[in-house]
């Protein structure tokens, strides 16, 4: 078994804990540039390589600004999402605006800001056209093959049941109409798995999209200019998986690029992805404190985050490590449920786990939190959202995002006199 450490200290912990209360999510700004830069020397093989961030995963413009200094875009799915990254200074080819079931309003925003739209179903050809009078130069197009998906004999995901993208009858048609309506220049993107903790993964997506492209090329004689090999390389959240090796990752789409996509005239595809988990997941963590243990049918530990700040492990059932810092080392010799209190039975951060003893007022670290975390947040029982802090590499922390406080929670309603009530 791996041992799964934090990225900082109890003291250090404690001293933010001061300034900024419990519970909050802390970022390891050292630790995402490494991250970066290795991302970036993995794939500097292809000239055109970029990764544009996906929002989604962590929309906090601190954070996106640090990954812009390497050169990332902006992978955005909402109206709003397209206005963060504007708000950071992202324009034109720096934002990829990859949505589904997508509001006309959102199509004219992202072609306002020069945006690459990804069609993700053929029926948005003709909204596309209706909304903006006219058919951008470049677009992008989301295949799904449909089936399941695997890697050897191994099942990896079902793009059959996924509500994304085009079959590919309608790839091949949208192609034809897309082409005579005036496109000149084209992208393939697909998603096909998600969180795979395997070397192999983006190599076999490449495959299949690199083969599409070459026939796609040659069928209806078309620029493609970008492959979008998506997200779905994962973390390993659990302390027994072996994290994926992103040199070994890219070595194997050069692989497949060189035996597929160069012999057939296409040696000047980009390369593009669109990681969110793999690129902020291990360097953001939940910080959260025991307040409560009760004794009952089993022993549980409450804290003073609940699934508002993280819901994971309550609408997944996913797994997040925890740390009870200060007892890194000691004997895990009790089992507990560790509990938000929201008046759910699934808001739980851990079942049956083995850690160690816990006292009240320990500091509990939930790992690997980054992306998909503070992100998917909302206020149940009227609880509110917690602080976000960026951990400097000099050992100095920032505030990137202040707690809620009970006036934002109430602050739209303000069709009723909440305020004069409340905060007289």
């Amino acid at each position: 078994m791996l041992d799964k450490r934090p990225f900082t200290t109890k003291e250090k912990l404690e001293e933010i804990a001061k300034v900024y209360p419990t519970p909050f999510y802390l970022y390891d700004e050292a630790g995402i540039r490494k991250n970066c830069e290795d991302l970036y020397k993995a794939f500097s093989w292809n000239k055109g390589f970029r990764e544009y961030f996906a929002v989604k995963a962590t929309p906090n413009p601190f954070l996106m600004q640090i990954l812009q200094e390497y050169g990332c875009g902006c992978d955005c799915s909402s109206m709003t999402e397209l206005m963060l990254s504007h708000a950071i200074g992202a324009k034109g080819n720096d934002i990829m605006f990859s949505s589904n079931d997508t509001p006309p309003e959102e199509f004219a925003y992202a072609e306002k800001l020069g945006a690459i739209i990804n069609l993700d179903d053929f029926t948005q050809i003709e909204i596309l056209e209706k909304t903006l009078g006219y058919m951008p130069k470049k677009l992008c197009l989301r295949y799904n093959p449909g089936g399941v998906f695997k890697i050897a004999n191994a099942i990896m995901d079902n793009p059959g049941e996924a509500k994304y993208g085009m079959t590919t009858e309608q790839l091949f048609d949208a192609f034809a109409i897309l082409k005579e309506k005036g496109v000149e220049e084209f992208g393939l993107h697909a998603f096909f798995a998600s969180n795979t903790v395997t070397n192999n993964y983006y190599p076999t997506l490449a495959r299949t999209l690199f083969e599409a492209a070459v026939y796609l090329k040659k069928k209806f004689e078309v620029k493609i200019s970008f492959i979008n090999l998506s997200g779905g390389i994962g973390i390993p959240y659990r302390p027994d998986q072996q994290p994926n090796d992103i040199f070994k990752i890219a070595e194997g789409v050069k692989r497949e690029y060189e035996n597929i996509l160069t012999p057939n005239g296409m040696g000047d595809v980009a390369i593009f992805t669109e990681l969110g988990r793999y690129m902020l997941a291990p360097y953001g963590a939940l910080v959260t404190r025991a307040i409560n243990c009760k004794h009952t049918h089993k022993e549980y530990i409450g804290v003073d985050a609940c699934a508002v700040n993280l819901m994971r492990p309550a609408m997944y059932g996913a797994y997040h490590h925890i740390t009870v810092m200060g007892k890194e080392d000691a004997p895990t010799e009790k089992i507990y449920d560790i509990t938000g209190s929201l008046c759910e039975n699934n808001d739980k951060f851990a079942i049956d786990r083995w850690l160690p003893r816990i006292d009240m007022g320990d500091l509990i670290y939930i790992h690997d939190t980054g992306a998909h975390g503070f992100s998917m947040g909302y206020n149940y029982n009227g609880k509110l959202k917690s602080s976000e802090i960026l951990l400097k590499p000099d050992g100095s922390f920032q505030l990137i995002r202040r707690a809620e406080t009970p006036k934002d929670y109430f602050s739209t309603f303000d069709c009723f006199p909440i305020y004069d009530k409340i905060f007289e």
